[in-house]
């Protein structure tokens, strides 16, 4: 048995050394091809790299182009055997296949015959994989360098055609420039045809080429394909021809622009005599005017002039309240633009002769300019004046700049200029106003909603520009309109004399415009009286008279600047004159400050007078009216907001369920209770007015007393060494004082005559400073 076993050991060992000399001489025949294969690729792997990068010629690329056609040739000549040689190993590895097995130990000598089967077989697996990916990388590479070589030659073959069509425009065009005549040369109404054939060739073909060559060149050295000496040099001539062209277009065009400018129908060259050295003026491209400071270096929107003038405007703010300070500081650049001499006629006249309708119309700086000059010139033929023309343009030019287009777009709306000329010119309030509405009314003379709050928000321009806009309730117009529309009746529209009587009440958004026309009449006017404070005599300008202590008047500068003498704290109703005062003025002033005399500081307290509507409240009393008057006009006012106000609650059926519609309810009950309060507040001053009547009544009877005791031989007034006068003249001054009280007693009762005259109540200090 254990011959029999040895004898096949050594039969199986026979064999399987036989398989394996025959496997190892199948393999040997496979191994040396695949290397071969693997390290001819390598080297054609080495030769497509040699032929990068391209030259950025059309010439030598073509060269190369032929060059890598062969090269392809030859690779694609030795595709079957490689192939041939894959399919073999290929099918050599389906026959001997390997698995992985653990690696032989250090400690055994020999491999078995199993080990080495699958060593060769891996290797020839490992060769082919090696062959396969170079095989396919190369032929890859080859494709892409057939395509780079391709489109490279495509873009020079572009780029030099472009370059060649680009030398001969370019000769073209520096021929033209040679033939360009001085701009002195020029005639002046030939200007506008030079700048288009200028534009013309600004805008030829050329800028395009020229951006087309240089982005090809940019491509292809992005692609490592940096263009040959030649094209570079080519290429850098047309760049810098281009450039020098385009500077000589440039600057051509700017000269025959500034001459058309300084020159032409809408020079503004006129206007350079409005600055005197170190100032120079100059002018925007959108023709907007700035001022060059050479001594400083320094460039300004705003004219020297104008510069100085706002510096003075500072001046005025020590005035406490806003609607005063906006009238003073307006009143300077009324007057240092000399537009308080230019009546609103005369400025129709010239709106009417420039046609600047419709008033949404956009004016540019040179219109602006225009209808300034013939403004001007104007007046001096009106008025028989000299005038500074050029300044007085330029600097109104400056101040609606800065009024309605601060951003300098060069661009202002009609409306936005016949607003601040009408504002500013030498013209009644009333007229102002009257002309502004029809500058926003149909032709039917009505105004809706959103007209007004155009015209209200061009007129608020003009307090804004000065820093005053939130004294005359900010830039949000709405409050205003709705104030202004209580008087349509519940009309969509407004009409002219609605409008006129809100403006008549002076408005907080419209009562800088009122203040202004006061103290341009107050500025010549002499009150024969001292000043309670500062003791001038006599009162220049505004006179102020206090409602509550006899004999106490206040010069405007005091009362504006909030100045009080010792004792005479001025916490009560003042009244403002800026005019002479008549006797009828100073007796109703007189019974006016005795009927206060019997009012505590209480009641000032509780009733505050204002001298101008408030835009966000119910209407004011008017100034000609009396205390008792005017706050019985205010809560009818609120007493019929009040009644209209449920209707909201019964409109539809439907807005109930609505949560605006609820709030809305819950409004008009509070409503409803605000006016059961004012129907008990009405009562309570109707009971007041009765108690005045009865204080008087008591005044008369201690008159009477007065009487019986001078009969007596007694004075209840003064102690005095002078002898008792006799009962004659103590009846007669008894009857002339009782007389008067009638008189006093009869005023009161009526309303004061409806007629403002030449006088306006004016507010409180305390009611002042609210709107400061």
């Amino acid at each position: 048995e254990m011959n029999l076993c040895w004898n096949e050991i050594k039969k199986k060992s026979h064999s399987l050394r036989a398989r394996l000399e025959a496997f190892s001489d199948h393999s040997g025949k496979l191994q040396v091809p695949l290397q071969e294969i693997i390290d001819w690729l390598g080297q054609k792997d080495e030769e497509l790299s040699a032929q990068l990068p391209l030259r950025g010629d059309v010439l030598l690329v073509q060269q190369e182009k032929e060059t890598h056609a062969a090269f392809m040739e030859e690779v694609k000549s030795r595709g079957p055997y490689i192939y041939s040689v894959l399919e073999s190993a290929q099918a050599f590895l389906s026959q001997h296949p390997f698995e992985e097995l653990e690696e032989p130990t250090s400690e055994s000598k020999d491999v078995s015959p199993r080990h080495r089967i699958q060593n060769i077989s891996r290797f020839v697996w490992k060769q082919a994989n090696v062959a396969s990916e170079l095989w396919e990388k190369l032929t890859a590479r080859c494709v892409d360098q057939h395509r780079h070589i391709e489109r490279t030659l495509e873009q020079l073959l572009e780029i030099k055609g472009a370059m060649e069509e680009l030398s001969t425009a370019l000769d073209q065009a520096e021929s033209v420039r040679e033939t360009w005549e001085p701009i002195g040369d020029l005639f002046i109404d030939s200007l506008p045809e030079h700048i288009q054939s200028t534009k013309v060739l600004e805008l030829s073909p050329m800028k395009d080429g020229v951006k087309v060559v240089n982005d090809l060149a940019h491509q292809l050295a992005i692609s490592d394909v940096h263009l040959s000496m030649e094209n570079s040099r080519t290429l850098e001539q047309i760049n810098t021809r281009w450039k020098q062209l385009q500077a000589s277009i440039n600057e051509r065009l700017k000269q025959l622009q500034d001459a058309h400018r300084d020159f032409g129908p809408g020079s503004q060259h006129f206007l350079s005599s409005s600055v005197q050295v170190p100032w120079e003026r100059a002018i925007s491209p959108n023709k907007v005017p700035y001022y060059i400071n050479h001594q400083a270096q320094t460039t300004c929107w705003d004219h020297p002039k104008m510069t100085e003038l706002y510096q003075t405007l500072a001046d005025l703010n020590n005035i406490k309240f806003s609607a005063y300070r906006t009238a003073m500081k307006l009143r300077r650049v009324q007057k240092a633009l000399r537009l308080d001499m230019v009546t609103l006629a005369t400025a129709l006249e010239i709106f009417n002769e420039h046609d600047l309708q419709p008033s949404d119309r956009a004016m540019d700086v040179v219109e602006v300019i225009h209808c300034l000059t013939s403004l001007y010139e104007r007046l001096e033929e009106e008025r028989g004046i000299l005038v500074n023309v050029p300044l007085c343009v330029d600097m109104s030019l400056n101040w609606l700049l800065n009024v309605f287009d601060s951003g300098r777009s060069g661009k202002m709306r009609a409306l936005s200029f016949k607003t601040g000329i009408a504002c500013l010119c030498g013209t009644e309030v009333k007229e102002k106003f009257q002309y502004l509405f029809s500058q926003v009314a149909n032709a039917g003379g009505l105004c809706d909603q959103r007209h007004l709050g155009v015209l209200l928000h061009e007129a608020i321009q003009v307090p804004r520009q000065l820093g005053e806009v939130a004294a005359f309730g900010g830039s949000n117009v709405e409050p205003s309109i709705r104030s202004c529309f209580r008087f349509s009746h519940g009309k969509p529209a407004i009409e002219a004399a609605q409008f006129l009587e809100w403006a008549n009440l002076e408005p907080q958004s419209m009562v800088w415009l009122a203040v202004l026309h006061r103290v341009t009449m107050a500025e010549q006017v002499k009150h024969q009286t001292k000043c309670s404070v500062c003791r001038q005599c006599p009162i220049k300008g505004f006179r102020y008279r206090s409602l509550k202590q006899f004999n106490v008047d206040i010069c405007q500068t005091c009362f504006l600047t909030g100045r009080a003498s010792k004792g005479n704290k001025l916490h009560y109703p003042i009244m403002e004159y800026y005019t002479p005062t008549t006797s009828s003025e100073n007796m109703r002033d007189f019974a006016t400050t005795l009927k206060n005399k019997f009012r505590s500081k209480q009641y000032f307290s509780k009733h505050p007078q204002r001298g101008y509507l408030p835009v966000q409240s119910v209407l004011e009393a008017d100034f000609t009216e009396t205390i008792l008057q005017g706050e019985l006009r205010r809560l009818k006012w609120q007493h019929d907001e009040a009644v209209e106000s449920p209707t909201l609650a019964t409109s539809s059926p439907e807005s109930v369920q609505d949560p605006r519609n609820e709030e809305l309810l819950a409004e008009a009950r509070i409503l409803r209770q605000h006016k059961s309060r004012l129907e008990t507040r009405m009562q309570i001053l109707e009971d007041h007015n009765k108690q005045l009547e009865s204080q008087l009544h008591r005044l008369r009877e201690l008159l009477l007393q007065v009487q019986s005791r001078a009969q007596g031989g007694h004075k209840c007034t003064h102690r005095s060494a002078q002898p008792s006068p006799s009962a004659d003249e103590v009846e007669a001054k008894t009857q002339e004082v009782s007389v008067c009280l009638e008189d006093i007693m009869e005023k009161l009762r009526s309303a004061f005559p409806n007629s403002r005259g030449t006088r306006v109540k004016s507010p409180s200090l305390a009611s002042y400073c609210s709107i400061r």
